[in-house]
């Protein structure tokens, strides 16, 4: 067996809490698919401790949006191979960057993940820094290991505040705690990025995928896809408005919302006090057009943005 089957076969070993498992996608990211209805997504640079480069994000953009049209998959998981999640940029890239300066043809928006219909749960196993930290971030749920080590890093390379972190921080864990981990760079590990509200469930490192599959597996099989591809949504486009757009925009998916499937079976299971069974999210559901509201930062073109 090859290094590269062995980290396939331990990824789906830890995917495989209690259902069958099809490994999806391979190379720089994976991706594995349970009965469940969770994808396991996961970084899989080990030999550079799953650092960042345009590789892995063009293949961890795919998957996503892979796994937005699956029906198979109802929530997503998003964790690293071996002992660290991401601790950001390739440095072997941020060396080039220094001599020939930055050059960002053919990216796309680091936020990209915000357009996902479908829950993103954060498994933080291991070092999270920079871009690394900012794609947790950007997961509607974070765990994190105990002993797992987090940094926002760019004051102690030189660097200005990158791919929305001085937007995403604040909104999070409030403006004088986003200035002092951003100002400081200092390291800080899970207990206290728990205390300061940045993860919400800190677990034994063994125990972590199974934690984080076992709350998105509870969300799968019982929570309504439409309504969790709306409420994605709103939770993005309503903090970013005043209240009474938000309202107008509630009352425009709540009247697409009662028409639906999902509606008449989430009240005829909890009358019929059983479990319900919710249709796939329909590949036509666009909350965009539901609400009105898009999400222009999620098609930020990083080069456009730069030349401009």
């Amino acid at each position: 067996m090859t290094a590269s089957d062995q980290r396939t076969a331990d990824v789906v070993g830890a995917a495989a809490t209690g259902g069958d498992v099809a490994v999806v996608a391979e190379g720089p990211v994976l991706l594995t698919v349970g009965a469940d209805g969770v994808g396991v997504v996961t970084l899989n640079r080990p030999e550079r401790r799953n650092a960042w480069n345009p590789e892995l994000e063009r293949h961890y953009f795919e998957v996503l949006e892979r796994v937005d049209r699956d029906p198979r998959v109802r929530v997503v998981v998003v964790t690293g191979a071996g002992r660290t999640f991401c601790p950001g940029v390739d440095s072997e890239r941020l060396d080039g960057i220094a001599d020939a300066g930055l050059d960002l043809s053919g990216r796309r928006s680091p936020v990209l993940a915000w357009s996902l219909r479908k829950p993103m749960i954060a498994a933080v196993n291991g070092a999270c820094a920079g871009m690394g930290l900012v794609q947790a971030l950007l997961c509607d749920v974070r765990f994190a290991a105990r002993g797992a080590r987090f940094t926002t890093a760019f004051a102690r390379r030189g660097l200005a505040g990158e791919f929305g972190v001085t937007w995403l921080l604040p909104r999070l864990i409030g403006a004088e705690r986003a200035a002092d981990l951003l100002l400081s760079g200092r390291v800080f590990d899970a207990d206290e990025a728990s205390a300061l509200g940045l993860v919400s469930r800190v677990v034994e490192p063994g125990e972590l995928v199974a934690a984080a599959r076992a709350y998105a597996a509870d969300i799968a099989a019982n929570c309504s896809p439409a309504s969790l591809a709306l409420l994605r949504h709103q939770l993005h486009a309503d903090q970013q408005s005043d209240l009474e757009t938000a309202l107008r925009r509630s009352y425009r998916a709540m009247a697409v919302a009662v028409k639906g499937a999902d509606f008449r079976e989430g009240l005829d299971s909890f009358l019929e006090k059983r479990k319900p069974a919710f249709p796939p999210l329909a590949d036509d559901l666009d909350p965009v057009a539901v609400t009105g509201a898009g999400l222009p930062e999620t098609a930020v073109v990083p080069q456009e943005a730069l030349e401009s």
